[in-house]
């Protein structure tokens, strides 16, 4: 078969299917041309989805007459004119063919405007053939119609979606341009039907929240970070609101959105702990860099970029989002939504200032549980109108208890990594606060705020995984060794495993090898599981499933804490463990010393508030 020339017109539909996927990537083209050149006003409007009617319209510079021919000739743009300016891309469209590939499967007319000139210019193209340009009246800017997508293209139309499905594409993109350009006016509509309206001139905090929802305001905290001329802004979500899919991350470089697994693993690392491995942070990062520093042209859609100095970026945000994590209080909010009806969610707060840990008189035998879930038995059945009084009265009668004195540190071996006792300084208790364990599982104390309910085996796994986890950083774990090997049965896969895991069994003092093909001999076991009576052969074999079946993380470090996850569990207390005032004591102390306290290290919280005010609200108080 002899070598031939392709036609233009087949030239530029194969450009298309690389460009123009869905009424979505004409709108995107489209909206990226009209803030190139200058737009403080774009207007969108679409129908049936965008299938049968696009229409882009803006206030920009405009074009000449003469410019339209050349606007929609493939490789033609104003942006780019030697090489070397593909080195420092400031413009988010400069391949010049998106104008080119949308006439080449649409019906389309261009009506264009420049400021100098009294009258606007019309172009008509509809596949390969394109009109003369005559004058029309018109305003400054540029309006684009794009009718019949994918018309001479039967196979692509059959691909598109149902109208509503690319009406939400469509709207993910002109949210996520105007998301990055709030100082830029925006308008979508959908069959004669507003979707929204961002007025111009808005601050990019106020853009995100008219984006995101500004019911999430008190969900997103601001954040400010830069490093070596790279600097990020963004606004991410505590992680009571992590969702299923990562739907939620948006980043954006220089102004365009994109998706980096740099920045994915970036952002994921810092909630490590946070949130359950499964679930996805909200997110907004716009991240400003020298144009020289970062190449967008690797992907057609110019959805991928690679930056020169990508392991600086990843720095930037994993500490730059880890620090404001770390700043803010991330404990939720128990809120009464109605009736007894309960909802979680997360609030901001400031720590008190003075946090105690005694526990009050007699709770010992038990006695004050009992009558704890006595009284709740018997508020349950009042009027409302007695809650009040009953309220008044409980309330009064706390106040005169007698407070505890701070409980004394125990001192323990510096080496064992966890436990309630350590050698760390704590802070000195200025103010003791009552402790109560509810059902042997929970711990119920107060603050400032309100009442502070607090899952004994999350705090505490929390607890053991950052001591663990400081530990292993100082050097290997302490181990003991055992009079005899314990003997793991475990699979081929499980053994061959075995051998990857090595390096990691040094850090944590654990001494293990095989003994035959479906067999490993552990030696010696970490000292601090051991005095946590962790038995050596069940964790060996969940270590060996977990690893047999490819679950730890490629990155050493994520497999290393994925690793003390399963230690941290293993040793922490559980639920139905009954604490004794010192080690309730304790506990609570470590909340306020720990980081990352407000959840376990599988991203579950470990404590929850109800607010004063919410308790008025129940007892009838106004």
């Amino acid at each position: 078969m002899s070598i031939r020339k392709l036609p233009a017109l087949l030239v530029n539909q194969i450009a298309a299917g690389e460009v123009i996927e869905r009424p979505a990537s004409v709108v995107k083209e489209l909206m990226e041309n009209s803030i190139d050149a200058g737009a403080r006003q774009i207007r969108v409007t679409i129908e049936t989805g965008g299938i049968e009617l696009i229409n882009v319209a803006d206030d920009g510079s405009g074009m000449q007459p003469e410019d339209l021919p050349l606007a929609i000739a493939p490789h033609a743009t104003s942006k780019i004119e030697v090489a070397n300016d593909l080195e420092a891309i400031a413009t988010l469209g400069f391949r010049g063919e998106a104008l080119a590939s949308i006439a080449s499967v649409s019906r389309m007319t261009i009506v264009s405007r420049a400021r100098e000139h009294d009258s606007a210019s019309m172009i008509n193209v509809e596949g390969s053939n394109e009109s003369v340009v005559e004058p029309v009246a018109g305003p400054v800017g540029t309006t684009i119609r794009v009718r019949n997508l994918f018309f001479n293209t039967p196979a692509r139309r059959k691909f598109m979606r149902t109208p509503p499905t690319e009406a939400g594409h469509v709207r993910e993109v002109a949210s996520s341009i105007a998301l990055s350009h709030p100082d830029v006016a925006v308008v979508l509509e959908h069959d004669g039907r507003v979707v929204f309206d961002l007025p111009g001139g808005q601050s990019a905090k106020q853009r995100a929240l008219a984006i995101l929802g500004t019911e999430l305001s008190p969900e997103l905290l601001e954040l400010n970070a830069e490093s070596d001329g790279v600097r990020l802004w963004g606004m991410i979500g505590r992680p009571g609101i992590a969702r299923a899919t990562s739907r939620h991350i948006m980043m954006f470089v220089n102004g365009r959105r994109i998706n980096d697994r740099t920045i994915h693993h970036a952002l994921k690392e810092a909630y490590r702990g946070l949130i359950e491995p499964n679930r996805h942070p909200t997110a907004v990062l716009f991240i400003v860099v020298d144009p020289a520093a970062v190449d967008v042209n690797v992907h057609p859609t110019k959805a991928e970029v690679r930056f020169r100095h990508q392991a600086q970026v990843h720095g930037l945000i994993h500490s730059g989002v880890r620090t404001r994590l770390r700043e803010a209080d991330l404990a939720p909010a128990v809120q009464f939504a109605g009736g007894s009806e309960l909802k979680l969610q997360s609030a901001p707060w400031q720590p008190p200032q003075e946090f105690g840990t005694g526990r009050g008189s007699g709770a010992s035998d038990g006695g004050e549980r009992k009558s704890a879930q006595s009284f709740v038995d018997y508020f349950r059945q009042l009027d409302p109108k007695q809650k009040g009084f009953v309220y008044t009265e409980v309330k009064s009668a706390l106040e005169k208890e007698p407070e505890i004195a701070p409980l004394v540190q125990q001192q323990n071996d510096s080496n064992s990594g966890g436990g309630f006792a350590e050698s760390d300084e704590l802070p000195r208790v200025q103010q003791a606060a009552r402790v109560l364990q509810v059902h042997s599982s929970f711990i119920v104390t107060q603050d400032e705020q309100g009442l502070v309910i607090i899952d004994q085996h999350a705090l505490h796994e929390r607890v053991m995984f950052e001591r663990l986890k400081q530990r292993v950083e100082q050097g290997p774990l302490q181990s003991q060794r055992l009079l005899m090997p314990a003997v793991v049965r475990a699979g081929r896969a499980q053994v061959e495993a075995l051998a990857t895991l090595q390096p990691m069994l040094g850090k944590l003092g654990i001494e293990a090898e095989p003994m035959g093909p479906e067999s490993v001999a552990v030696h010696a076991f970490t000292t601090l599981l051991f005095e946590r009576k962790v038995d050596p052969v069940q964790f060996m074999s969940a270590l060996l499933d977990e690893a047999g079946d490819n679950k730890f993380a490629d990155d050493p470090e994520a497999a290393l804490h994925e690793v003390l996850d399963m230690m941290a569990c293993k040793a922490a207390i559980k639920a139905g463990d009954r604490l004794t005032d010192e080690e309730l004591g304790e506990l609570i102390r470590f909340r306020e010393t720990v980081e990352r306290s407000s959840n376990c290290p599988h991203g579950r919280p470990t404590s929850l508030r109800l607010s004063i005010r919410d308790l008025e609200k129940q007892f009838g108080r106004t």
